[in-house]
């Protein structure tokens, strides 16, 4: 069991520009909006200039840049004095350490490793395999690449991983926070990457014994059917899945008939070339730790040469159905990568590696597992998600863009085992972490409505703007259609990075300038070429009012359905950013705070439902929501589907969680075709929240909706 659950959280990114002190201020805002808790990036000492926060290089001190031991105090005092509390990101598995050719200095443990390897007193905080350097740490280089000898986070060579599994190295690197609770600081933590630790569920055992077992929620990233392990001592996930179900149930299944890649073919071959490639490392290391302690044969010399035990692990992990498996339990994961390993590859010694590989105590098995995550990150994250476009709202953290669309009953049949299993775990919509904003997922989303109408703009700007590749120019014609109006200097860095990350004609360390030109040349006819414009301006008048729909549909969603709603950062206004680090641009509060006084003045009741000012309808919305489930938190205590009749009754999306009830249009562009004609639901006795209308009985939908796509409705 953890501590209280909050109400709702809004993210907050820390940084230098906006420190713990400033964060202090914003305070009494997100009180107004509605927000219970404040829940903070990293704070802990990170590298100098970090932007996010994830490099910490002292993990006994809260950064100085960000405010510092007082800033922290400030945000605590803050939110004592407002009845909030406070969560904080931590960052367990790894820490910010030096690359070649930087000045050493910034953590001091690293510094003591380079310079006395394996006699250093803290040699034993990271992992690092010692043998394989006799004594020394191994660092990529000209001359040696990639062949490691420290487990990293994912490819960063910069960021380097920690021993948390032992007892000293936890003491160590745990102080601080357990000092956060111990003095009444903070409420809750969020921990980040726990699939690279070597024992998750022994981690957070730890943790809850150190800090008093508070709120706590895992950045775990489940795929589809997969649970989380139901001993584990935390609330739940930070709520990729949820994000999943309401972004699919919000789709039409329509685009299905769209041509695509085989999904799980593209995946394992991505994850694959990672695996060969840039993880390759972490494979070597697994395959040292199986020829130390076993297959030998019958004179005590290797039955397998290297080669063929690498080329099987890296098989291994590229089957791997799931992030990771957690030994001794959840053998049906490696069961079912075991088994399509096979079939792929029947030449390899996988009946020699199963026995190993299944033994939870076996060195090279719990190095599988913290690796099997590592290469679904870098195989499907950041490389497969920029090659796959049928969608791209689909591809997103978390999310099988394999499965298109949730219809009305398995969405409910979802939200109620949430109810029931994991009530308060996060919901989310946007993140730090996410491939794009909410808003710019739900204006894409429309074009699954429009199959062959955008199949033909796409056509057209081919010939307007060529691109080398069709199915890329896809993927950037639906970032510019989701986010625009979009700044030229901001499409053009995420073009960069999405050809670069997808790898499969440029990449970061060889970029083929003649294909990054052309790519950015049709970039460029979006802002000065005539006839494209014409031809967006098409799309984006046929696409703005749907999206609008299905941006407050979303975020009602996510803010009204089972678990602990996050707002990040600016997300109560049009949220229209693209991947990181776009995602991470200042947020003009000032503003926000401007127009939620005008909100809860009334000022804006009339003016929000205009398509004109989108934005001012969106933070009506999300006030409103917030404010309701932290002010009357036993109207959400439970999950009745509520079930619409009529012609468009598809297109209701609606639920009462125990007072507070939820109705959603869905698909927003067919229904335009006919309208909501003979529709109805039947209500209780209650009232709009966002609007003060009164309703009971059979209501037409054509009359609860009237002012907004979405209703909030509070039980008379």
């Amino acid at each position: 069991m953890t501590g209280p659950a909050p109400a709702s959280t809004y993210r907050i990114q820390v940084t230098a520009e906006f420190d713990l002190f400033a964060t202090a201020r914003l305070l009494p805002y997100l009180h107004d909006l509605g927000v219970d808790w404040v829940y903070l990036s990293p704070v802990l000492q990170a590298e100098a200039g970090s932007s996010h926060g994830y490099d910490v290089v002292d993990p006994s001190v809260v950064d100085a840049s960000r405010g510092g031991p007082d800033g922290l105090a400030a945000v605590s005092a803050q939110a004592r004095e407002l009845g909030m509390g406070v969560l904080v990101d931590v960052v367990p598995n790894h820490l910010g350490v030096e690359s070649p050719g930087e000045e050493v200095g910034q953590n001091a443990w690293w510094a003591s490793l380079l310079k006395s390897g394996e006699a250093s007193p803290v040699a034993g905080h990271f992992d690092v395999d010692w043998a394989y350097g006799q004594g020394r740490l191994v660092l990529p280089d000209a001359e040696n690449g990639g062949d490691l000898n420290y487990r990293r986070f994912f490819t960063v060579s910069g960021l380097a991983g920690v021993r948390v599994e032992d007892e000293g190295v936890f003491a160590a690197t745990h102080g601080e926070i357990e000092r956060w609770f111990a003095e009444d600081l903070v409420d809750g933590l969020r921990i980040d990457h726990p699939d690279g630790l070597r024992d998750p569920r022994a981690y957070l055992d730890d943790l809850a014994a150190a800090t008093g077992s508070p709120y706590v929620l895992v950045e775990k990233i489940l795929e589809e059917g997969e649970v989380l392990p139901a001993d584990w001592a935390t609330a739940g996930t930070t709520g990729y899945e949820a994000l999943a179900a309401i972004d699919r149930v919000l789709t039409d299944p329509a685009v299905a008939a769209r041509p695509a890649t085989d999904w799980h073919e593209l995946i394992h071959d991505t994850k694959r070339e990672v695996a060969d490639g840039a993880l390759h490392p972490e494979v070597a290391r697994i395959v040292r730790e199986l020829r130390t302690d076993g297959l030998r044969d019958g004179a005590g010399a290797p039955a397998h040469p290297a080669s063929a035990l690498e080329d099987a692990v890296a098989e291994l992990l590229a089957c791997f159905p799931v992030y990771r498996s957690y030994l001794p339990e959840g053998r049906e994961h490696l069961d079912q990568a075991f088994a399509q390993a096979r079939r792929r590859r029947p030449d390899l010694p996988f009946d020699d590696l199963e026995p190993l590989l299944s033994d939870a105590s076996h060195p090279a098995a719990l190095r599988l597992q913290q690796t099997s995550g590592m290469v679904m990150a870098k195989g499907v994250e950041d490389c497969a998600f920029y090659r796959y476009a049928r969608l791209t709202s689909l591809t997103e953290v978390g999310g099988d863009p394999s499965v298109v669309s949730l219809s009305l009953e398995e969405f409910h049949r979802r939200m109620a085992e949430r109810q029931r299993e994991r009530p308060d775990a996060m919901t989310t919509s946007t993140t730090h972490d996410t491939k794009r904003g909410e808003d710019t997922r739900a204006r894409i989303a429309v074009l699954a409505e429009m199959v062959p109408a955008w199949d033909d703009v796409l056509s057209r700007l081919q010939r307007l703007a060529p691109m080398p590749d069709a199915g890329f120019a896809d993927l950037v014609w639906q970032a510019v259609v989701g986010a625009w109006p979009i700044s030229a200097d901001r499409m053009h860095a995420y073009v960069e990075k999405a050809m670069r990350e997808a790898g499969d004609h440029t990449g970061w360390l060889d970029p083929d300038e003649d294909y990054e030109r052309a790519v950015h040349r049709a970039v460029d006819a979006a802002y000065e070429d005539r006839e494209v414009r014409l031809v967006l301006d098409e799309v984006l008048e046929r696409v703005a009012g749907p999206g609008w729909s299905n941006a407050l549909a979303a975020k009602l969603l996510t803010l009204t359905v089972p678990g602990v709603p996050d707002v990040y950062q600016g997300s109560e206004l049009w949220e229209q950013s693209l991947v990181d680090p776009d995602n991470r641009r200042p947020v003009d509060f000032a503003h926000r705070a401007e127009l939620l006084a005008a909100v809860r003045d009334g000022a804006a009741a009339h003016l929000s439902d205009s398509l004109d000012d989108p934005a001012v309808a969106k933070l009506l919305v999300a006030h409103r929501a917030l404010t309701l489930r932290r002010d009357r938190p036993e109207l959400f205590g439970g999950y009745t589907p509520l079930v619409a009749g009529g012609s468009a009754a598809d297109h209701v999306l609606a639920f009462d969680r125990g007072g507070a009830i939820t109705v959603v249009t869905r698909l927003p562009l067919g229904l335009g075709a006919s309208g909501w004609g003979d529709t109805e639901i039947e209500l209780p006795d209650c009232v709009d929240t966002l609007t003060g209308s009164s309703w009971g009985g059979r209501v037409r939908l054509a009359d609860l909706l009237a002012t907004y796509p979405v209703a909030l409705l509070e039980r008379a």
